[in-house]
């Protein structure tokens, strides 16, 4: 489904959901085309050469959101905490959180959290950055469901599963609505269970 239908692709989510709320999820349409149909491409943006993919679209249709939600929440029973990266992360990582009954952790950029933290250096191309959460945010052996939005190069993924680790909980995936493999960022994700709703 070209990104010039985001009508159609609305519509198709309406079904879905009303499917889904009659019994029939085998009825659902598959999310990958929903992504494909509300995520749009920003060229050049933030800087030139990046083609940044927005999923406002997405985020403003309640129905087509509540089907990602429902497919990245899936496989996930028994998880103890859903851990969500700023930004974007944030805003499907709560209602995942919610869907499978557990608490969401935010995990924020250096200097957003009060409170003790730890805190993990990760580099990027030019210079470094740091992801941080709270010391008390998970407990010894808690189960966590890393989300975000896009998986890259994978550098802000790792360093969040390092941080997470670091506080003695065991990440068990990874889960993103769009995955950009020619970046490769699985690399940087060694033994990371990782799921994407649509892989490009």
């Amino acid at each position: 489904m070209p990104a010039s239908e985001p009508g159609l692709a609305s519509d198709l989510a309406r079904g879905a959901v009303a499917g889904g709320a009659a019994g029939g999820t085998d009825r659902w349409l598959n999310p990958a085309e929903l992504l494909r149909g509300l995520v749009r491409d920003v060229p050049d943006y933030p800087q030139p050469g990046v083609l940044f993919k927005d999923i406002t679209p997405l985020l403003a249709d309640g129905a087509a959101f509540a089907v990602v939600i429902e497919a990245m929440a899936s496989g996930h029973a028994g998880v103890d905490k859903v851990a969500g990266i700023e930004a974007r992360g944030f805003i499907l990582a709560a209602p995942v959180a919610c869907r499978l009954g557990v608490g969401f952790v935010p995990v924020r950029k250096l200097g957003k959290l009060p409170g003790p933290t730890h805190t993990q250096t990760y580099n990027l191309e030019y210079g470094t950055a740091a992801v941080e959460v709270k010391t008390d945010a998970f407990a010894a052996g808690d189960r966590v469901l890393l989300i975000d939005d896009v998986l890259a190069t994978g550098g802000t993924a790792a360093a969040t599963a390092a941080l997470i680790r670091r506080c003695g909980a065991e990440v068990t995936a990874l889960s993103v609505l769009i995955e950009i493999g020619f970046l490769d960022g699985r690399a940087n994700l060694p033994g990371v269970d990782i799921r994407a709703l649509l892989a490009i």
